[in-house]
């Protein structure tokens, strides 16, 4: 049963501050990225794909700067960017057999759709770089969260491909003095064939530090 697609508040409306719910709070608890060797259709209808995209949006983003968009793989969109990824890595590595070239031409092709999220950095722009960054993190939080609670399985991915020039450039993505657009990643979405297993986690005594504990050493 799809999820419902819920219309976006009218500019202006009243918000409200916090949304209590024990659902939301299992979800964030349980949250589990599914490796992309085992995802499988169907994925998000494009109805519930714009949702999930419209959910992403909603990041905080100081100064409203949106820095950050999306490219939507789709269909055979997949196979045509996969071929842009296989001839820059067979540039890259001239010696690779076809096998190893194959490979990299169905990188799309493991999930029923990808969405590359670009990091759009403005330099110029009074609000800071790393905020204009961590803008588009929070973004790929979101894509994640969303396509979770829409009955999708996910997965963020970078590899090689998202730090190439020659993709970049197949993806039409800008670099001038103006504006920097880098891959933030790739987003995988589908459904899993099989349910991951939780992985190990930070050890949260190792990483929270009270304010007073610093002051009083």
């Amino acid at each position: 049963m799809p999820g419902p697609i819920i219309d976006p508040p009218e500019l202006g409306e009243e918000a409200a501050p916090c949304r209590q719910s024990d659902e939301a709070i299992e979800l964030l608890s349980r949250r589990r990225s599914t490796s992309v060797e085992w995802l499988t259709s169907p994925g998000p209808s494009s109805q519930e794909l714009s949702a999930i995209l419209r959910i992403g949006a909603r990041a905080p983003d100081h100064r409203r700067v949106t820095p950050y968009r999306f490219i939507v793989l789709e269909g055979e969109d997949r196979a045509t960017a996969g071929a842009a990824v296989a001839r820059a890595f067979a540039a890259a590595n001239p010696d690779a057999d076809q096998a190893r070239t194959d490979v990299e031409a169905n990188r799309f092709m493991r999930a029923p759709v990808v969405v590359a999220l670009v990091s759009r950095v403005d330099a110029a722009h009074k609000t800071p770089v790393w905020e204009q960054q961590l803008t588009a993190g929070a973004v790929g939080q979101n894509l994640l969260v969303a396509a979770s609670a829409y009955g999708y399985a996910a997965q963020w991915l970078t590899e090689w491909y998202a730090f190439d020039a020659e993709v970049a450039r197949a993806f039409g993505l800008s670099h001038s003095d103006a504006v920097t657009e880098r891959f933030a990643g790739f987003f995988y979405f589908g459904s899993a064939a099989a349910p991951p297993r939780e992985r190990a986690r930070p050890d949260m005594a190792t990483i929270i530090t009270r304010f007073a504990d610093i002051t009083t050493n």
